[in-house]
């Protein structure tokens, strides 16, 4: 029988290889011909990519775009948003062009298009690869019906510093969990097949190839130097993994990498991307990247794009280097003609896998637009997501979930604004959709609770900075008021209440792009207010707006409950309520530390040991430990609290010892020992105790979120292969070395049970 269904698998495979040959010979004749009848101008139109200014996303801009598109001068276009709008662009590239080679139309679709989810970085926190899919294949469903057929996304950058402001549109600290979130989103936004079948498919872009966050002093842009065992173990996986997944194109990143800007390093986007990876995609720039290689001190516009093209970039963002440069640099003999050719055919491959060339209307119809955007059903699907997105970070004598039949006094800045909920890089959205805080918590506690609300405070001390920190439309009034004015405002709010809840933190626009701050605690003017609010003796809980991991030891000391909403996107002031009036048991999981100071960054779980291990018992001279502080975080990798408690069991291996092929099988059994339902995410940590290089103390493994009712108990097994223990070795080879092995299973980075085994 096994011989039997051994052959049948063999043949459904092989004739879906010889289908897929088939395909691709055709696409071929296809590119060859029409490749065939282009002028080297319309050559290398295709790989340009002006911007049409819709929406503001970097510097620089685009001029005569229309009469460039009927030259042929055009590949694709970003950040125009409207189905009827580029509908009409689409009519002059296939009907008033030589040619009538459809265009590309790009967006940033971080975490949704107009129905908005968490944040990248609070979306991680579900630890649920079928919520992060289907929220990319939501956000494509959305942007395809209004005409958009490429998103920039995801974004896979390993970040360890949260002063980097764009640490909210990656998915934290870990190699492995990025890289399983990357093959989540590419599969959510291209299918899984990649073959573009469905109608709302549409291509991804994994970014910032490569390092992009890991820039010095947690400054965006800025230069990110490390050695490449490092990148390779630590920082290139969750690229690999969406090429591995398939996804159609890469971006470039802004920093440099061994001193050679990426837009322009060959090694990198040709010796590793394709060379090594097999990527057969297109590569395409950041915004204005190719002409930020001049600032890089490496020559002209000129030099730079000649540098870009022959290092393996495809597509030029809005620089118009490659357009008005390349021409010369062939004549001059400086770029190969050749080059051309295979970055034309590169984004033409695109156009025909997505089916532009057999309809390029295709994501043009308006019926769509009108039926499948902003929906109930896909609304309600983010408000679950949004809620299982948020991380209980303390609940003392268990003050949460509260009771619906009370008064509570809402305080903060971040209570009544409806455009600062979807957060960051939600380019799309309609800011005047969603409901505040107070909104939500009314219509989630309906008629049983009185919500009352106090401002009391400004966003920020400094009129100038919160109006930085409100732009892009996310505006937060400034109160014209005197802080004690709006403090005693507070406070009366506060004693006519059961409960306050302070909601408080950072504004959206606090984090994302060029948004880096070195104060990553709650600033100043709003502490000073919660500071009063627990003065008053009544419970505080602290709903936490934040784009980063925070530094809240105060917080932590003195506020009894703390509840980290991130921000959650649409729905969030419901989902917030869901979970405030325990209609859900939160289950978020932090994929980033969280450090107690500033001065202890870059703080991450999985860091090489020293010669010199502190036991963070208190300071120990010639230990590898501060005078003044803790070596461990606050809240560490993996952390989060339940309205439930969980018990483990101890580990048990089916076997102690391994060859290379063989498996061990880790168990573990766990029960929910309190009294409500929950979700549970179990992790798997492997430590390789002697090997030829230094390892980390721990690396993550593995992952299972398991649902429990109040009493339940699971068994959760973990089958340990040897490709859990290879790494990068000092020559780069990818081996297993024999030796033992720790394995660790728990709730969090730092609780864990742990067992041994030995690879023979």
């Amino acid at each position: 029988m096994k011989k039997q269904l051994a052959a049948v698998l063999f043949l459904a495979a092989s004739l879906q290889m010889n289908a897929q040959q088939q395909k691709d010979q055709k696409m071929d004749a296809f590119v060859s011909s029409l490749m065939n009848r282009m002028t080297l101008e319309e050559k290398i139109g295709q790989i340009n990519l002006p911007s049409e200014g819709d929406i503001i996303t970097g510097l620089g801009s685009n001029t005569n775009i229309a009469a460039k598109i009927r030259k042929g001068l055009v590949g694709g276009m970003f950040n125009i948003k409207g189905v009827q709008k580029i509908k009409e662009i689409q009519k002059i590239a296939v009907e008033e062009s030589r040619l009538k080679i459809p265009l590309l139309f790009g967006m940033d679709v971080i975490h949704g298009y107009e129905t908005i989810f968490p944040i990248p970085l609070g979306i991680a926190c579900t630890w649920d690869m079928k919520v992060i899919e289907e929220s990319a294949r939501i956000a494509a469903k959305e942007a395809s019906a209004d005409g958009i057929s490429w998103t920039f996304s995801p974004m896979v950058d390993i970040a360890r510093d949260p002063r980097w402001g764009r640490v909210s549109e990656g998915s934290g600290e870990d190699t492995y969990l990025g890289g399983q979130i990357a093959k989540a989103m590419v599969r959510g936004y291209q299918g899984k097949d990649n073959t573009f079948s469905e109608k709302f498919n549409i291509l991804a872009c994994v970014k910032h190839f490569a390092l992009y966050g890991a820039g010095e002093a947690g400054r965006d842009y800025n230069t990110a130097d490390m050695s490449h065992i490092r990148m390779y173990n630590e920082y290139f996986y969750p690229y690999k993994a969406a090429v591995e997944q398939g996804v159609a194109s890469v971006m470039a990143s802004f920093n440099v990498v061994d001193a050679v800007p990426a837009h322009a390093n060959k090694w990198l986007l040709t010796d590793v991307l394709r060379k090594q990876w097999g990527f057969e995609g297109f590569t395409v720039a950041d915004y204005g990247g190719v002409g930020e290689v001049v600032n890089h001190g490496l020559g002209s516009l000129k030099d730079a794009s000649a540098l870009a093209m022959n290092a393996g970039l495809d597509m030029d963002m809005v620089s118009e280097g490659f357009l008005n440069t390349i021409p010369a640099s062939i004549k001059e003999g400086k770029v190969d003609i050749a080059k051309v050719d295979q970055a034309c055919r590169r984004v033409l491959e695109a156009k025909y896998r997505l089916g532009l060339f057999k309809d390029p209307y295709k994501f043009c119809d308006d019926k769509r637009a009108q039926k499948e955007i902003y929906t109930n059903e896909n609304r309600t699907v983010a408000r679950k997501t949004a809620a299982e997105s948020f991380v209980l970070l303390k609940n003392q004598g268990n003050l949460l979930p509260l009771s619906k039949a009370k008064t509570i006094a809402v305080v903060g800045p971040m209570g009544d604004t409806k455009s600062n909920m979807v957060g960051t890089w939600s380019v799309a959205a309609k800011l005047d959709k969603p409901l505040t805080l107070v909104e939500g918590l009314r219509e989630t506690a309906g008629s049983k609770a009185n919500i009352i609300y106090a401002k009391g405070s400004n966003l920020l001390d400094n009129e100038k900075m919160q109006k930085d920190a409100t732009m892009f439309g996310r505006d937060i009034p400034w109160d014209k008021r005197s802080e004690e004015e709006l403090i005693k405002e507070a406070l009366n709010a506060a004693s006519k209440a059961d409960v306050i809840i302070a909601a408080m933190g950072e504004s959206s626009e606090m984090s994302g792009e060029s948004s880096s701050r070195t104060d990553i605690g709650i600033p100043p003017v709003q502490k000073r207010v919660l500071e009063k609010l627990l003065a008053t003796g009544k419970p505080v809980v602290l709903v936490l707006f934040a784009g980063r991991p925070m530094t809240l030891v105060w917080e932590q000391e003195n506020v009894p409950a703390i509840l980290n909403v991130w921000f959650g996107g649409s729905e969030a002031a419901k989902a917030i309520g869901d979970v405030v009036f325990g209609d859900v048991n939160p289950s978020g999981k932090l994929v980033s530390t969280f450090p107690r100071s500033v001065a202890q960054i870059p703080l991450y779980y999985n860091h090489l040991n020293t010669g010199r291990p502190a036991s963070d018992k208190g300071f120990e001279k010639f230990r590898s430990n501060y005078m003044d502080e803790k070596n461990a975080p606050l809240y560490p990798f993996g952390f989060g609290l339940s309205y439930t408690t969980f018990q483990y069991s101890p580990i048990t291996l089916t076997a102690t010892e391994m060859t290379a092929n063989e498996t061990i099988t880790a168990s573990v059994v766990i029960k929910n020992t309190g009294s409500k339902d929950g979700a549970e995410t179990v992790q798997l940590y492997i430590r390789d105790m002697v090997a030829s290089i230094s390892r980390p103390v721990k690396e993550l493994k593995g992952f299972d979120k398991i649902f429990l009712k109040a009493g339940e108990s699971k068994t959760v097994k973990f089958v340990i292969t040897q490709e859990m223990l290879e790494f990068y070795n000092s020559t780069l080879d990818f081996v297993s070395e024999p030796g033992e092995f720790q394995i660790m299973i728990g709730s969090s980075s730092n609780d864990l049970q742990t067992a041994s085994i030995n690879l023979k």
